[in-house]
């Protein structure tokens, strides 16, 4: 049966938004992303692009009920729009955006690495470009006075607009000047001997350290002309920006689905064990052989593939595990379980991201205790790093990517992020050796 959409469940509301849409031939995605103000927001993955630009509506929140005040004013947004009958569903509108890691997280303010970035944070674009199976949408949304006729006049404009750009082409990378990790080699190495005495002791499991770059770039970054080489050498990743109206550029390519929702079917993923690529065919393939016969991997592996499904099970009356696997990505391979569940009753997905952020792939185990050590040990804000980012629609469908692989951008400075798993009988320096792994797939965007 299919599912309400959000103004019905809503209620009845005063329309006070309106949205329009038209086809459009070609995928002009990087004039669109160049010439929208912001806030400009952007998702990919192996099937659909979507892009957009500018502001319609804004949702926010801060503190432990971010998730569910989300998911009451989004609603509330969806229910105030008038949106046309033959609206394609692929053109539907979305709103678009993430959270931090942390439920303690709020917007730091004016010239901090996460100015800009709250506990939560959605846009409703004014614009928007979708791509998928070989067509594309031009959606506008317009809200406030008026809205139905300034809606219309938005979609004449792109839409003019769009067909008069030129395509710029590649910038190129920007180059890389000098780079500072926190912590240093000495530092991480403290960390996680701190961390496998603790898990010794039986305090925890699992426990997710991670590591900031700062990077000094030697020209300004183009951050649509990076997510577009990103696309090219990561094309099954979700790829994905988000550029509030202040602050840096938060992007990346994730290996990771945190959650899909389409009606009351459920998709998810543990993806946790990593090794890097091989430079031939039979040493690639020897490293895949040495990562699947990992008694540390496996066992790192099955730790969040245990916990994801135990998340799961209060709202699934099925879950379907699929075959361990692994992911091989251009720098380095993961052990991946992709997981489907049938929901017992509708659900939105907010309520699915609660339930599975942070899953332990990013967190650890168990929860509370590993949170608490990654606050007290880490010396940097990870702010939507390892984050829920992603969109969803008026029905509560949607997709969610763990943000890692990703990097926040300003001008000609970025800040680069990636994390390790440490369990009992992990080791400091192959564990930073994996962290500078995780760094090269935007790392080689940058130099």
């Amino acid at each position: 049966m299919e599912r309400p959409r959000g103004e019905e469940r809503a209620g009845r509301r005063a329309v006070d938004g309106a949205v329009r849409w038209c086809r459009i031939e070609g995928s002009p995605v990087k004039p669109l992303l160049r010439a929208a103000g912001r806030p400009r927001v952007a998702w990919a993955d192996a099937t659909t692009t979507l892009v957009a630009g500018g502001v319609a509506a804004t949702v926010s929140a801060e503190g432990p009920d971010r998730f569910e005040h989300v998911r009451e004013r989004a609603e509330a947004v969806f229910a105030g729009l008038e949106v046309p009958l033959d609206l394609p569903e692929a053109a539907r509108p979305r709103l678009y955006g993430g959270f931090a890691f942390h439920e303690g997280h709020a917007d730091p303010g004016p010239g901090a690495t996460w100015e800009g970035y709250p506990g939560a944070l959605f846009v409703l674009p004014a614009v928007q470009l979708s791509l998928a199976n070989g067509h594309g949408w031009l959606t506008t949304a317009a809200t406030g006075p008026d809205a139905a006729a300034r809606a219309e006049r938005r979609l004449e404009r792109w839409r003019d607009r769009l067909a008069a750009l030129p395509d710029l082409g590649a910038v190129g990378p920007p180059g890389v000047a000098d780079s500072r990790p926190t912590p240093s080699l000495a530092g991480w190495r403290r960390q996680v001997t701190d961390a496998t005495a603790s898990v010794r002791r039986g305090d925890l499991r699992k426990v997710v350290l991670a590591q900031s770059l700062e990077v000094d770039l030697a020209d300004e970054l183009d951050v649509v002309d990076t997510l577009d080489r990103l696309s090219d050498t990561y094309p099954g990743c979700f790829r994905f920006l988000v550029e509030p109206e202040r602050g840096g550029a938060f992007f990346g390519a994730t290996p990771e689905r945190l959650v899909s929702l389409e009606g009351r079917t459920v998709q998810t993923e543990a993806l946790a064990g990593s090794t890097g690529r091989g430079d031939t065919p039979a040493e690639d393939e020897w490293l895949a052989s040495e990562l699947r016969d990992s008694e540390k991997d496996v066992h790192e592996h099955e730790l969040v593939a245990d916990a994801v499904r135990d998340q799961l099970a209060p709202l699934a009356a099925s879950i379907r595990t699929g075959t361990r696997t692994v992911r091989r990505l251009a720098t380095v391979q993961h052990l991946r379980t992709p997981m489907q569940a049938t929901l017992t009753r509708d659900e939105h997905v907010l309520t699915l991201v609660e339930a599975l952020h942070p899953t332990p792939a990013v967190g650890g185990l168990p929860p509370d205790e590993a949170l608490r050590t990654i606050r007290e040990t880490e010396a940097f804000d990870r702010g939507w790093y390892a984050a829920p980012v992603g969109w969803f629609d008026a029905a509560g469908d949607g997709t969610f990517g763990v943000a890692i692989r990703s990097a926040l951008a300003r001008r000609d400075a970025a800040t680069l992020f990636a994390g390790a798993g440490i369990v009992a009988d992990s080791d400091p320096d192959s564990e930073w050796d994996e962290l500078q792994l995780k760094y090269r797939p935007v790392m080689d965007e940058l130099e």
